[in-house]
């Protein structure tokens, strides 16, 4: 009997030793955004001020303020669909352990307020080149209004025809002219 309680009990301590093994590979981090700074890749979040929203490396997600709670999203809100992440500076957040960092929001917010740059960060890759495969399209409607608007700059062209082109400043400079007024 006392054998066969010793066996289980070894049983027991494998098994336990074993689902440790495997929480600790789930732990593991996912790998950082071209775009996340250099030298941080066991880092799970950065806090961005500009955006006032949390990157997850871990899940790949943003982690946003929106209609009254916090969401995990792949992208940022609509209303920052133009923020250059390359560009933004990211709070590395070293010293934060736990799935919920948005608990210290207030304090990231005071500390590293909106426009908060510290010491100079290197990203992990290059910005990627915007590319265009097509050239875009040009509606009927757009054509024929710009017909209209060189029909009305030709007719302006021949207006002004014979007139001097200094219209009347003896120095040369234009006075009035098609770049806005400002003189040559």
């Amino acid at each position: 009997m006392k054998a066969l309680k010793l066996i289980v009990f070894s049983l027991l301590v494998f098994f336990v030793s074993s689902t440790q093994a495997q929480v600790s590979i789930k732990i593991n981090f996912g790998t950082p955004p071209q775009w996340g700074p250099v030298g941080y890749t066991h880092v799970r979040y950065y806090y961005l001020p500009d955006v006032e929203s949390y990157y997850d490396v871990q899940s790949s997600q943003f982690i946003y303020y929106q209609g009254g709670v916090w969401v995990h999203r792949s992208y940022l809100p609509a209303r920052y669909r133009n923020y250059d992440l390359y560009r933004g500076y990211k709070v590395v957040l070293t010293d934060y352990h736990g799935s919920t960092p948005y608990n210290h929001y207030k304090e990231h917010r005071t500390k590293y307020y909106k426009g908060y740059h510290g010491k100079y960060q290197q990203t992990n890759g290059r910005r990627p080149e915007k590319t265009y495969s097509k050239k875009p399209q040009q509606h009927k409607n757009v054509g024929q209004n710009n017909n209209h608007h060189n029909s009305q700059n030709s007719n302006n062209e021949n207006h002004n025809k014979g007139k001097s082109e200094n219209h009347g400043n003896d120095k040369g400079e234009h006075s009035k002219s098609n770049n806005g007024g400002h003189k040559k």
